[in-house]
């Protein structure tokens, strides 16, 4: 298999003390980007309907698997839109426990958001000691139950943890990802 830019990159910086988040759609799209593994671009996943769109930026930490098959996912509080195939650094602030049901599978499968804001000379000093609320809580999960539900699909969101349980999160990904690549 080819390797491509993203493939060197780790899933964390430890100098900077923070995830590395490739964004795959930006905040205010309508349009929803994936990474293709295969041609090592950003291809057009999907278009949501009229009036809706990402209320974050939304992207994947790269040498990850999530228990759904797919790089870890992170929602990125930053006001900004920020481009397709942007390298951030991000620093987790809490999790969102959700499971997701694929049209005509029967189990859920855990697919878990990752919140986080960009750190660095992009984050203004307001937004230095952010913290998830009821309300950011209610608009994601609405968001993400009306976006599955359009594709035929259940996402339910099960709670919410802290910042731990988002890092065990990404180390449990880290795993699983070098588990299937030795394979």
């Amino acid at each position: 298999m080819k390797k491509f830019p993203i493939d060197y990159l780790k899933p964390y910086e430890d100098s900077a003390k923070c995830l590395n988040v490739i964004v795959e759609t930006p905040k205010g799209s309508r349009v929803k980007y994936s990474y293709s593994n295969e041609k090592g671009l950003f291809i057009v996943s999907k278009a949501l309907p009229e009036g809706m769109v990402f209320p974050y930026n939304f992207g994947f930490i790269p040498g990850t698997l999530g228990p759904d098959g797919d790089p870890v996912d992170v929602l990125v509080l930053n006001e900004e839109p920020v481009l397709s195939n942007t390298l951030l650094c991000v620093k987790p602030i809490a999790l969102i426990k959700a499971t997701q049901t694929e049209d005509g599978k029967k189990k859920p499968l855990r697919n878990d958001r990752i919140i986080g804001q960009a750190i660095g000379k992009e984050s203004p000093l307001e937004l230095r000691k952010l913290r998830l609320d009821k309300a950011m809580v209610t608009e994601i999960s609405t968001f993400f139950e009306t976006y599955n539900k359009l594709y035929g699909k259940q996402f339910k969101v099960l709670g919410v943890a802290g910042p731990g349980k988002a890092r065990k999160l990404v180390r449990e990904g880290i795993k699983a990802y070098q588990k299937k690549k030795k394979k």
